[in-house]
C-alpha cells in the first residue's frame, strides 16, 4: 500500500506516517516492514526474509551442536580417565597367580590369617 501511494505524498516517510495512522500502528513499525519488503524485492541491500530465517536456523543448529560436543567431550573425559587407569582392578588380571577365589592384589603385606576365612 505504501508503494502504491508514495507518488501522492511528498516523500515515502509522509506516506508511511499517513498510512500507519489509518491502520492504528506506529510509523516506525510500518517503516520497518517497508524496508524489509524492499530488501525482499531486491531494491535495498541486506538479508531477505528467507535468508534471515535460514541464518536463525543455522545459528540454532550451531548452538545445539556445540552443546552436544561439550557433553561428548565431558563424557569422553570421564570414561577415558577411568578406563585407562593402570590400577583398574575390576578389569585387569594380576600378573601373579590367583590366590584362592579372588585376585587379592592389594593384600600384600597383610598377615596370612587375615587372607583366609
Amino acid at each position: 500500500m505504501v508503494f502504491e501511494h508514495t507518488p501522492e505524498y511528498a516523500s515515502q516517510w509522509a506516506a508511511i506516517t499517513s498510512i500507519s495512522t489509518k491502520f492504528g500502528m506506529t510509523a516506525e513499525t510500518l517503516r520497518t516492514w517497508v524496508r524489509q519488503a524492499e530488501r525482499d524485492a531486491g531494491l535495498r541491500e541486506g538479508l531477505t526474509t528467507e535468508e534471515r530465517e535460514r541464518l536463525r536456523e543455522l545459528e540454532r543448529e550451531n548452538r545445539e551442536l556445540k552443546r552436544a560436543n561439550e557433553i561428548l567431550k565431558s563424557a569422553a573425559a570421564f570414561f577415558g580417565s577411568t578406563a585407562n587407569r593402570r590400577d583398574d582392578r575390576l578389569h585387569r588380571r594380576g600378573e601373579r597367580a590367583l590366590r584362592g577365589r579372588a585376585d587379592l592384589q592389594a593384600s600384600t603385606g597383610r598377615p596370612v590369617y587375615l587372607l583366609r576365612r
